[in-house]
C-alpha cells in the first residue's frame, strides 16, 4: 500500500474485525510457547502461565530490548503505541523474531478521549475490542483487590472507634489507633468521574463509621495497579502487597495493608491477574499486553514478567514508556529498569509534524474539534521553531546513555520538505538516524527502514544506567529530576509537601525511587508552557507514598488522579450491531 493511499485506509476497527486473525495458540508456538503454557480466553488470547516463565528466567536473555518514547505530546497521541508494533513488524519484514510489549489501556481514556489504544491503521493489535475493553479482567482483579483494602480499612476504623482494647485482645488482635487525619488509601474505579474526586465517607449515623473526608482514584492509578506491573514472581506480589502503607498511627508509625491482616486476600484476588495477557499483531507478531499504571501519576510501564518472558523467546522486544522522554523514559529506567535489570538497547523517539508545529507556535490543538489551518498545509518555519523540543527530548535519552533513533510519524498533510528539516535537526542532535515512517497505512512493509536503523542503533555500544543513586535524599533526587530532566531552574515545596517529606523519611521510606506526577503536555509542569523551556520555577504541591510499589510520587501542577469526562465523550460515538456483535467507533 503506498502512502497516497492513506486517506482512504478503513477505519481501525474495520481493519481489526475483518482481519483473519490465527488462535494465539499457533502464534505462541512459533515463539516456543507450547500448550501446556498457556490457559485460553476463548480462541486469540491467553494468559502465560508464571510457572513457565520461572523456566524462562533460568534461560540468558536473547532479545535486543528497544524503548519506544516520544517527543511532547498534543492531547491527540503522536502514534507511540502504532509505532511499537510497527517497529515490531517492520523488524519481522527483515527476517527478525521481534514482540512488543504494552500496557493494557483503562477505559477511563478509552470511552473519555483517546478511544482505543491498540495502535491503528495497519500496525495494532487484535483482536482489538478485547484488548480496549475488559481484556481477561486485570484492571477488574486490581480494582477489587484495592478496594477490599479500603472497606477492611474504613471497618477496622469503625470497630475500633466502638470496642475496648481487652476486645481485640480477645479476637487475638492488637488496634492499630489510625490517625485518621492521616489516612492515605482511598478508594478506585475504572472510569472517567469527576464527582467523586472528593467524598465524605460515613454519612448517615455512628452505625456508618467515623465521617471523614477520601476520594477515588482511576483504577489504573492505584498503587496495585503499579505493584501488578513490577512484581517479579507471586511472592514478590504478595510481599510488595504487604507492605502498602496505607496511613499512620497516632503516634507517626506507619500502618500497612499486613497490619490490617488484608494482604493475603488483596493477592488472592490478583493471582491469575499477575499471568501476562498474550496477543498478536495484524502480521501476527507475539504482543504482550499486561498491566496499565497510569502514566502522568504512576510509572506507566508495562510488567517486568512480560519483558522477562519476551526477553527470552524473541530477538527483538518492542516496549514503550508513557508519554515523552522527559516522563516515560526517565520513570521507565529508574523505576522498572532498576527493579527488572533489564536495560534498553536502544530508543526510539515518536515524532510528528502535527506535534512540532504546535512547539513552534502553532495554534491550540483541541481534541474533538478540527485541526487549524497550520497543521494542514506546509509550514517550515513553524515546524524549524518547534524542533528544540525534539532536540531536548533526544538531550535526555542521550544523557541516559541511550542510542536515539527518530521515528517521524507521517501524515498526509506533511511534507518532503518537513520531513527533511526534522531529519537534519535530529541527527544534528545526536540521533542515531531519523526516518519517516508510513506503517500506519502500510504496516510492516512501511516501518522496515526504522527496523534497520533501529537493528544498527541497537548494535552500537553503549552504557544505560538509573540516572541517580538512591541515597540521596527525597528532595535532592526530585531536584536532581526537575534541573537535569525538565530543564527548571529551581523547585518549591508547599507546606503539606514538607510535611510528607518528614514523614516518609522517618517511616524508613527516603531511600525509594521517585516517580513525578506531572502534565505530560509540557517539559515543565505547566501544559500551557511549550517548546523546550529552561530555568523555570518548579512547584511540588503534594507527595504521595506508594511503598509497596517501591516509589514515592510528588505532584507538580494540575495533575488529577481522577480524570474526568468532558461535554463529548467518546463513548458517544460508539455503538454495537446486535445482529452482528460487531463494534463501531471504538478506534
Amino acid at each position: 500500500m503506498s502512502i497516497e493511499k492513506r486517506s482512504p485506509v478503513p477505519s481501525d476497527i474495520v481493519i481489526a474485525q475483518e482481519a483473519r486473525i490465527r488462535p494465539i495458540s499457533e502464534i505462541a508456538a512459533g515463539y516456543g510457547i507450547g500448550p501446556d503454557d498457556i490457559d485460553l480466553f476463548g480462541r486469540y488470547k491467553a494468559k502465560v502461565r508464571l510457572a513457565f516463565i520461572r523456566e524462562l528466567e533460568k534461560k540468558p536473555v536473547r532479545a535486543r530490548y528497544i524503548d519506544v518514547t516520544a517527543i511532547t505530546p498534543t492531547p491527540l497521541g503522536e502514534g507511540k503505541t502504532t509505532t511499537t508494533v510497527g517497529l515490531a513488524q517492520g523488524l519481522g519484514k527483515i527476517g527478525k523474531k521481534a514482540s512488543c510489549a504494552i500496557r493494557q489501556p483503562s477505559m477511563g481514556p478509552t470511552f473519555g478521549i483517546k478511544g482505543g489504544a491498540a495502535g491503528g491503521g495497519y500496525s495494532q493489535i487484535v483482536p482489538m475490542e478485547d484488548f480496549n475493553l475488559h481484556l481477561t479482567g486485570d484492571i477488574h482483579a486490581v480494582a477489587a483487590a484495592h478496594n477490599l483494602c479500603a472497606a477492611a480499612l474504613d471497618a477496622r476504623v469503625y470497630h475500633e472507634s466502638r470496642w475496648s482494647d481487652a476486645y481485640f485482645e480477645k479476637q487475638g488482635l492488637k488496634k492499630l489507633n489510625f490517625d485518621q487525619y492521616n489516612i492515605w488509601w482511598r478508594r478506585v474505579v475504572d472510569i472517567n468521574d469527576r464527582v467523586l474526586r472528593k467524598i465524605i465517607l460515613g454519612v448517615g449515623g455512628l452505625d456508618n463509621a467515623p465521617l471523614r473526608e477520601s476520594g477515588f482514584d482511576i483504577a489504573v492509578a492505584s498503587e496495585v495497579m503499579a505493584i501488578l506491573a513490577l512484581a517479579k514472581s507471586l511472592r514478590d506480589l504478595r510481599e510488595r502487597i504487604g507492605r502498602i502503607v496505607v496511613g499512620v498511627d497516632r503516634s507517626g508509625k506507619a500502618i500497612t495493608t499486613e497490619d490490617m491482616g488484608v494482604a493475603g486476600a488483596m493477592t488472592i484476588l490478583l493471582k491469575d491477574a499477575l499471568q501476562p495477557n498474550i496477543l498478536q499483531t495484524l502480521e501476527e507478531q507475539l504482543a504482550f499486553v499486561h498491566a496499565g499504571p497510569f502514566a502522568n501519576i504512576a510509572h506507566g510501564n508495562s510488567s517486568i514478567l512480560a519483558d522477562i518472558a519476551a526477553t527470552r523467546i524473541s530477538d527483538y522486544v518492542i516496549t514503550e514508556s508513557g508519554f515523552g522522554a522527559d516522563m516515560g523514559l526517565e520513570k521507565f529506567l529508574d523505576i522498572k529498569c532498576r527493579t527488572s535489570g533489564l536495560y534498553p538497547d536502544a530508543a526510539v523517539v515518536v515524532a510528528t509534524i502535527r506535534a512540532l508545529k504546535m512547539h513552534g507556535g502553532g495554534p491550540k490543538v483541541v481534541p474533538g474539534k478540527p485541526l487549524a489551518r497550520e497543521y494542514k498545509e506546509e509550514n517550515a518555519e513553524l515546524v524549524r521553531k518547534g524542533v528544540p523540543n525534539l532536540v531536548e527530548h533526544l538531550r535526555i535519552v542521550r544523557m541516559f546513555g541511550i542510542p536515539a533513533v527518530v521515528a517521524i510519524n507521517a501524515f498526509p498533510s506533511d511534507s518532503p520538505a518537513e520531513w527533511d528539516l526534522v531529519r537534519e535537526a535530529a541527527v544534528k542532535a545526536g540521533a542515531a538516524d531519523a526516518v519517516v515512517v508510513h506503517n500506519w497505512a502500510q504496516g510492516g512493509d512501511g516501518a522496515v527502514e526504522l527496523a534497520k536503523a533501529v537493528d544498527r542503533a541497537a548494535s552500537t555500544p553503549h552504557d544505560v544506567k538509573p540516572f541517580y543513586p538512591l541515597e540521596l535524599t527525597i528532595k535532592e533526587k526530585i531536584e536532581r529530576i526537575a534541573r537535569e530532566v525538565y530543564g527548571a531552574g529551581s523547585v518549591t515545596y508547599t507546606a503539606e509537601a514538607e510535611a510528607s517529606i518528614a514523614t516518609y523519611t522517618d517511616i524508613g521510606c527516603a531511600g525509594l525511587p521517585i516517580c513525578m506526577a506531572k502534565t505530560q503536555y509540557s517539559l515543565s509542569h505547566d501544559p500551557s508552557v511549550k517548546g523546550a523551556p529552561k530555568g523555570f520555577v518548579f512547584p511540588v504541591t503534594n507527595i504521595r507514598l506508594a511503598a509497596g510499589a517501591g516509589f514515592i510520587y510528588p505532584i507538580s501542577g494540575e495533575i488529577s488522579t481522577m480524570p474526568g469526562l468532558s461535554s463529548k465523550p467518546a463513548f458517544m460515538g460508539m455503538d454495537i450491531d446486535t445482529e452482528t456483535g460487531k463494534i463501531t467507533g471504538l478506534s
